[in-house]
């Protein structure tokens, strides 16, 4: 299933030098792919990273997952599907569907943690505004989803 279309769905198309030896996406690029997601779908919805990290507001990644279903390969039409699962005053989660855009295959299922610092990594809280524009996004995770 996928996340309903205000979850945000990014299209890319794999680039040569996303393959490896053996013509598969690398694993590293499926992590490039979910930060396009989810900035993405944080600036459809009035928040900028660029913005606060010029506000001197950091958010790092604290934690990576990916588990990898299909592979995908050269010139694919792929979907990032970025949903949040959960926003709280100094962090947000976000997961991921990572599917063929053209058959809908899943090629993996992600979810990354990031946590709010200043520019020398203490942590901080959102911006009540911030905050409170994302928390409108939190959803369940869909049925048929990561596991």
């Amino acid at each position: 299933m996928r996340p309903d279309n205000e979850a945000g769905v990014t299209e890319v198309r794999v680039r040569y030098a996303e393959t490896d030896q053996m013509g598969c996406v690398h694993h590293r690029h499926y992590l490039v792919w979910c930060e396009l997601g989810r900035t993405s779908l944080m600036r459809r919805h009035g928040v900028s990273y660029a913005e606060l990290e010029r506000g001197g507001l950091m958010l790092p990644v604290s934690r990576a997952e990916v588990e990898y279903r299909v592979p995908a390969g050269y010139d694919d039409r792929i979907r990032i599907h970025t949903w949040l699962e959960r926003v709280r005053s100094r962090q947000l989660v976000f997961s991921y569907r990572i599917a063929s855009g053209d058959d809908d295959t899943t090629h993996a299922y992600a979810r990354t943690a990031l946590v709010c610092t200043d520019s020398h990594g203490r942590p901080r809280r959102l911006p009540e505004a911030v905050r409170r524009e994302l928390a409108a996004l939190v959803r369940a995770t869909p049925s048929g989803a990561a596991p």
